[in-house]
């Protein structure tokens, strides 16, 4: 069934955007990668794979492949978000290289490559693109966002919102690292009108 909200990127990373892939913003829970068109959508507003690519994977794909795909890409977030909920708020360690064999073996299977292209004003430039042979390679800069996540983040500021049954998750870049909610808009104003409540109370007891 097709999501009509548009995904969610408020982590400020996209590993952890992958996993606020699933999440309840309003009051029923939303998995934007529920199926293959799903998938492919998210993919689009994510930005991570070129539209004309999308969309002729789409084209291609035999019938469920593409549901296939999102099937292991639900799998593979379900696998990191348990990663990532074991070592959110301390720094990683070479003892975590282990529990992401699995990441490995599917950033093993790219099929990146370099190539030179023309850039404005008639600069030649270094570029990394990749083929797209199959819905499978779709994965691909799902697991590459997932690496970035790991070797560029300190996961001492990989956060989970405060909010009362929230699960979206976040890299706090804020510059006292005091970030707490995962919008001001949603969780947090939810947070002050109980906090007002509670005053309101309070007085009134």
């Amino acid at each position: 069934m097709p999501v009509d909200l548009p995904a969610m990127f408020i982590a400020d990373a996209r590993g952890l955007d992958f996993l606020n892939s699933v999440a309840t913003p309003v009051d029923a829970p939303i998995d934007w990668i529920a199926d293959g068109a799903g998938l492919v959508g998210w993919l689009a507003q994510a930005g991570m794979v070129p539209e004309a690519e999308l969309a002729d994977l789409a084209e291609r794909a035999m019938p469920g492949e593409l549901d296939r795909v999102a099937d292991q890409a639900r799998d593979l977030r379900e696998w990191f978000r348990g990663f990532v909920n074991a070592h959110r708020g301390a720094p990683l360690d070479g003892r975590a290289l282990g529990e992401l064999t699995p990441l490995s073996r599917l950033l093993e299977r790219d099929e990146a490559y370099q190539r030179l292209v023309l850039h404005a004003g008639g600069r030649l430039a270094l570029e990394t693109t990749r083929r797209w042979r199959s819905p499978e390679s779709l994965l691909i800069p799902i697991g590459e966002a997932l690496a970035r996540l790991v070797v560029d983040e300190d996961f001492r500021h990989v956060k989970a919102c405060e909010g009362h049954g929230c699960t979206l998750v976040f890299a706090d870049h804020t510059r006292t690292r005091a970030r707490r909610w995962c919008t001001m808009s949603v969780c947090g104003n939810r947070a002050k009108v109980a906090a007002h409540r509670k005053r309101q109370r309070a007085r009134g007891d």
